[in-house]
């Protein structure tokens, strides 16, 4: 067997299940992100077996990106959990089929308490699709499952559904990255839009020099500090820095006098800086416009710290 052309043709059955949703899109996917926006409830979505992780899924992708949801078992939700939903929320239903038993059973009290439904099925003329508000059809022609029994090709189709429902949503409501960081403070994004340059800025033992500073002083004090650079001062006013890289294009430009050179030989003047205050993401936007590894950080143009590329990752 050739192990890569198996690998090949679930991408590409796959991928067609995937480009058959746009033909299978009707007027019920508006109205379910209709619905979706003007409910003051929240989304609790359900489903069976990989119906139920795929769902899992999406009520946490819909949770990050704005859309209170979470996820409820429906044999739990049959046996007690019920309790959970409120009239003002909107309830997802996943059934390949459209038959699975047990998501059918909370029909009954969804529809007497009047919460609005959508579902998401392969057969639009399912069960569960005839007792839904709204109804999206994620019919696949084939599973990438050689036997056509392991759910591959439907539990894609589900996933891309969910997530063109969040994606939409996020558009809508004009969800941008402070939003998502709210949500997610513990991850890299969060942590650059919430984490101030002053909290990650190296403050202590800077490597400082004066314009009279000597090429040895200067070539000592940057090896010491681990920066890559020097700042240069003169009465506690900053005018001017020296990198790794001026030193070494010194060296080829001043072959025989290199060792007589002072700091203010060397120095670029007006360093690129930034307010301690700034976040993170501030940071980085501005050394990617500058393409600059480091920005020099002040407070009232008094230097505080360092800041540098590294000190923006995890």
């Amino acid at each position: 067997m050739d192990i890569k052309q198996s690998a090949k043709e679930v991408f590409l059955t796959e991928s067609e299940a995937i480009l058959q949703l746009i033909n299978a899109l009707t007027d019920d996917f508006n109205k379910s992100v209709e619905a979706l926006v003007s409910s003051h409830g929240k989304l609790i979505i359900s489903g069976m077996g990989k119906s139920g992780i795929i769902g899992k899924k999406i009520a946490a992708t819909m949770a990050s990106t704005g859309t209170p949801s979470f996820f409820l078992h429906p044999a739990e939700a049959y046996h007690g959990d019920l309790g959970m939903i409120e009239k003002e929320d909107i309830v997802l239903l996943i059934s390949n089929s459209g038959e699975t038993d047990e998501v059918l059973k909370i029909i009954p009290f969804l529809k007497e308490q009047g919460n609005v439904t959508i579902s998401m099925s392969g057969n639009p003329l399912s069960t569960l699709a005839k007792n839904s508000t709204y109804h999206l059809n994620i019919h696949v022609e084939k599973e990438a499952c050689p036997l056509q029994l392991a759910p591959t090709s439907s539990t894609t189709a589900t996933l891309v559904m969910g997530d063109a429902l969040a994606i939409t949503l996020m558009k809508l409501r004009d969800f941008k990255e402070s939003d998502f960081a709210q949500f997610h403070p513990g991850g890299s994004l969060g942590r650059r839009l919430l984490t101030k340059v002053e909290d990650v800025m190296r403050k202590e033992s800077l490597p400082i020099v004066n314009k009279k500073s000597s090429i040895k002083e200067i070539i000592n004090i940057v090896s010491k500090a681990r920066l890559g650079l020097v700042i240069v001062q003169e009465y506690e006013e900053i005018v001017g820095i020296i990198t790794d890289g001026d030193i070494r294009r010194a060296m080829e430009e001043f072959e025989d006098s290199f060792f007589r050179l002072k700091a203010e030989d060397l120095m670029s003047m007006s360093p690129k800086t930034i307010q301690k205050e700034a976040k993170l993401i501030d940071a980085q936007n501005l050394m990617n416009e500058l393409k600059v590894n480091s920005l020099l950080v002040v407070d009232n143009n008094k230097l505080s710290g360092v800041v540098q590329i590294y000190d923006l990752a995890l």
